[in-house]
């Protein structure tokens, strides 16, 4: 008889699995919670009202009239779903509208709207790309552009977080590769929160003769003074090839968007796989999205990326000066200190991770915990952010609340990490 390994074996035996088994017996599982009501400043999450400094929604536009409305006219007018992919029967006035405003938002020939950030940068990596291409990629890169690499199956020289040398060495071996060169970088990393030194990059990427795309997930509607994102804060919109953001932060629904020269984006609408091969996005998505896209355009939107950035230094502020380790400001060519809605907490240890996050959260603070692999090894931490809604009442109670958690934590565990 025949016999073959059991490719259920490594569901079954996998460490992930047992980690996660044992923070649930014990309460500590950080994962997987259920929402009871829209996502707001405070929200309820299983029978209780807790304070939310674990979404996305930097611009508090989930909440938002305008938004909401834009969602129930495209379902009343187009139902509850498309049932085809864009490039068959999928394709809305809508996505044409949203592509348009989207491509005159980012200051780019074309854009074109996806089901899913993920399958944005999946579609356009996985697309351009090809075997003998190189792409070189920072370490805390978004894991969809990993994915995009590997369908693509070019050759990845990964370089250490925000590490200029090092981006220049791998630009350096790049060349002696032989096939075309495509750095790809966050704008904002959506761990650390921190902002990528894009000037420099574009300097080496214009002396090595590399393209440069930038996911500009954690930016758009939060940086720049039209809030386009890190490109435009940093001056550099004329100098990236491609920009990539997603619909699931500041503009409040779900999708995904690459942006750039027309000839390209028309080259990913006929040959993208994750583009071609799944269904469009619901109809309530994509209005609310535009919606979205509207406000952030309007007068109405410097003010919004303005409280959303003063929340965060208010909540980094708070935290530092409790004694807890949170990631440094990036320092901006003209000396200014920059911190993003993104805020990490350091804690280091996985298990001390998943412990403070279950006392936060049973003093009604909600958070979210990133853990090896999603970290390195011995780098777990707490990510907080922030929206433009909170008021400093709401923060203030939160920061009780770490404040109340950290003692009681040490007092029975010992020190945290320290702030510098």
């Amino acid at each position: 008889m025949v016999t073959s390994i059991d490719v259920f074996a490594k569901a079954r035996e996998n460490e992930r699995i047992a980690q996660m088994n044992a923070a649930r017996e014990i309460g500590a599982m950080p994962y997987f919670h259920v929402l009871e009501g829209p996502t707001l400043p405070v929200v309820e999450m299983e029978g209780q009202a807790r304070i939310m400094l674990g979404s996305n929604n930097y611009l508090g536009l989930t909440g938002d009239e305008r938004v909401k409305q834009g969602a129930r006219d495209a379902l009343e007018r187009y139902g509850t779903g498309i049932t085809g992919s864009r490039f068959l029967n999928g394709t809305l006035d809508l996505h044409l509208q949203l592509e348009r405003e989207l491509a005159e938002w980012l200051g780019t020939e074309a854009a074109l709207v996806f089901t899913t950030g993920h399958q944005a940068n999946v579609g356009a990596l996985g697309t351009i790309l090809a075997p003998g291409d190189t792409v070189i990629a920072d370490s805390g890169d978004h894991a969809s552009i990993m994915d995009g690499v590997i369908l693509s199956r070019a050759k990845l020289r990964a370089f250490r977080h925000n590490r200029i040398d090092r981006l220049e060495h791998a630009l350096q071996r790049a060349v002696e590769d032989g096939g075309g060169v495509l750095v790809v970088v966050d704008g904002v990393f959506s761990t650390e929160g921190d902002v990528a030194p894009l000037p420099e990059i574009c300097d080496l990427c214009q002396r090595y003769g590399a393209r440069l795309m930038v996911d500009e997930a954690h930016a758009l509607g939060v940086l720049g003074a039209r809030g386009a994102g890190t490109c435009e804060l940093l001056g550099v919109e004329d100098r990236v090839d491609l920009r990539m953001a997603t619909f699931s932060k500041s503009l409040a629904s779900c999708g995904g968007v690459i942006a750039g020269p027309m000839d390209v984006v028309e080259f990913l609408r006929i040959q993208a796989r994750p583009f071609i091969f799944t269904a469009s996005g619901v109809p309530a998505a994509v209005g609310a999205a535009l919606a979205a896209v509207r406000i952030c355009r309007s007068d109405e939107g410097p003010a919004l990326f303005g409280r959303v950035l003063d929340n965060a230094r208010y909540l980094h502020g708070g935290l530092r000066e409790l004694g807890f380790r949170v990631v440094p400001p990036t320092r901006l060519a003209d000396g200014t200190e920059l911190i993003t809605p993104v805020v990490p907490v350091l804690v280091g240890d996985d298990w001390k991770a998943a412990f403070l996050w279950k006392a936060l959260y049973e003093a009604g603070v909600f958070v979210n915990v990133m853990i090896h692999p999603a970290v390195p090894p011995g780098g777990a931490l707490l990510r907080t952010s922030v929206m433009a809604s909170h008021d400093r009442a709401t923060l203030d109670r939160a920061l009780a609340a770490f404040a109340a958690v950290k003692r009681a934590f040490e007092a029975e565990h010992g020190p945290l990490p320290a702030g510098e």
